[in-house]
């Protein structure tokens, strides 16, 4: 658990460069090489760190922005984090914030760990907010356990852009008051736990059709546009008394006051709006500094660090010249400046480190509460149920069209209602048309190979050819198990139905088996428009 760590010494520091070394979060790759380990150990030991952020590896996705490096799994990512969660304290001279991306829980970054829905998953719930605060409470348990004080969630932006690259199936959806409501549930539920929460990517990265991994967004709305949508998920979030927000790489003129500069470097945005306008007093958190959209305008080494401390950044996150980062920021800040930021992050620090939440506390097991949400989240988004009833009473096709999914959802109609199931990972598409023949009723499902946009989420060509060609000429209910998004490649008018089941895990299809059986009904509604 977090507060059982073995610390070395006290929290408060009195040096400016201790105080500036505390606002630095580099970070932390679970599956390192030991040279890369020791060099992390003397920057610790050496610049007064104040914290860590960890990613699974430097070939995941967060470094390794083209995709040019394999993701080598790891099945004991998780142990290895936590020894080295220990190896870094050890190191440390004062304790360290440990930090993660942990949005649908440690699985985003590490192996063999529980995986929940995406936060597009949850915005299908209909008066069942009470889900997403015991699911931010099983993933509070599971960052603590394995030592970790911080995880940067949930996400705020209202994805109302169906190209999205980035945020989509990442938001918990394109209306406002649903966003701001599962927000403070799902921050709520961490709280519970004692885990920090951070409040992800003011002004709002959701109307945006580049990566900021990449480039720079651009979002050309007026302040008073910003305020009736962007903005109104972080303004309630600041009233609810979250811990943190952090800044995007985005730009946003209506904030900055010139175009083409990021809010993140931005004293207008942070101090002026953020602060100022807004009201928030609580710690300010870049995004990770490596990212195309900041690194590429700041060639010099820690003028970035410099940039990002100035404009208002209480936290540095993933900065990368942090020496020299320190060195300039100690030469050009203001000693009241210096502390000012350090008080934030040690008052952030000592609410995280010396919070003892009761051990004896129930939870919901993972199994029972990921078949609870798929229950309450299955959505009927085209068709009626008669229609289902009239395909389910006689012997229809099955067709898998993307990456295989489990054998759950077919072990649970076949023999019942499947004459025959083809699978494109197994038959090509002209001869898949040629088996089908003249059978006319057809159980379609559809399991993207990526979750995002790019290359129509994975599809091949001839995959999206055949769907559509499908749809026009035979008789197709279709369940899609991944992001609904991918539906804008096809013709859903001429479907007979389309159900979203969101996910592919084993209780998603157990669900949606026991759905196309006629054993219930769905009760989820798709947070988002497919077509902007």
């Amino acid at each position: 658990m977090a507060d059982s760590i073995p610390y070395n010494s006290a929290l408060r520091c009195e040096g400016t460069l201790e105080k500036i070394g505390q606002l630095f979060m580099p970070a932390a790759f679970i599956n390192d090489s030991e040279e890369e380990k020791r060099k992390l150990e003397h920057l610790i030991r050496d610049h007064h760190i104040g914290g860590l952020c960890f990613f699974h590896s430097r070939a995941s996705a967060a470094t390794n922005f083209e995709g040019k490096e394999k993701v080598v799994r790891n099945e004991d990512s998780l142990q290895t984090l936590k020894r080295l969660i220990s190896r870094y304290q050890q190191a440390a001279v004062y304790p360290l914030l440990i930090a993660i991306d942990a949005e649908w829980g440690l699985a985003m970054r590490v192996e063999n760990t529980q995986q929940y829905p995406y936060a597009l998953t949850l915005g299908a719930l209909q008066n069942r907010e009470d889900l997403v605060f015991e699911m931010a409470r099983n993933i509070g348990r599971d960052c603590r356990d394995a030592g970790i004080h911080w995880n940067f969630a949930p996400v705020a932006d209202i994805n109302n852009n169906p190209a999205n690259p980035v945020i989509g199936y990442r938001s918990f959806g394109e209306d406002k008051h649903t966003v701001s409501t599962m927000v403070r549930r799902y921050a709520d539920g961490l709280g519970s736990l004692g885990i920090l929460n951070s409040i992800k990517h003011f002004p709002g990265h959701g109307d945006t059709g580049t990566d900021s991994h990449l480039g720079l967004p651009n979002i050309d709305k007026t302040w008073e546009e910003l305020m009736d949508n962007e903005l109104f998920p972080f303004i309630n979030a600041i009233n609810h008394g979250i811990d943190s927000i952090m800044v995007g790489h985005l730009d946003v003129p209506a904030i900055t006051g010139e175009k083409g500069k990021p809010v993140s470097v931005s004293k207008r945005a942070i101090e002026g709006i953020l602060r100022e306008k807004l009201g928030f007093n609580g710690v300010v958190v870049s995004d990770a500094l490596n990212m195309h959209a900041v690194s590429r305008l700041f060639p010099e080494k820690g003028m970035l660090e410099w940039k990002a401390f100035d404009a208002g950044n209480d936290i540095l996150c993933f900065a990368e010249h942090i020496p020299e980062g320190i060195a300039m920021i100690a030469a050009k800040a203001a000693p009241s400046q210096v502390d000012e930021h350090y008080q934030r992050v040690l008052s952030l620090k000592e609410k995280a480190l010396t919070s003892r939440p009761s051990p004896s506390e129930l939870f919901m097991e993972a199994g029972m509460l990921n078949s609870e949400l798929a229950r309450e989240t299955l959505t009927l988004y085209h068709g009626d149920a008669g229609v289902l009833a009239g395909m389910a009473r006689r012997k229809v096709t099955g067709i898998t069209i993307g990456r295989r999914p489990a054998e759950t959802f077919l072990d649970a109609l076949c023999p019942e209602v499947i004459q025959e199931w083809l699978f494109t990972q197994e038959i090509s598409a002209p001869e898949l048309r040629r088996r089908i023949g003249n059978q006319d009723h057809i159980l379609l499902t559809l399991v993207p190979p990526r979750v995002k946009p790019q290359q129509n989420f994975g599809l091949a060509a001839e995959e999206v050819d055949l769907i559509n060609w499908l749809v026009s000429e035979k008789q197709v209910i279709l369940y899609v198990f991944g992001n609904p998004y991918v539906l804008r490649l096809f013709d859903m008018k001429k479907m007979k139905a389309v159900v979203i089941v969101y996910q592919d895990f084993v209780a998603y299809q157990e669900v949606a088996a026991a759905h196309f059986l006629g054993k219930f009904t769905t009760r989820g509604r798709l947070p988002v428009s497919l077509q902007k």
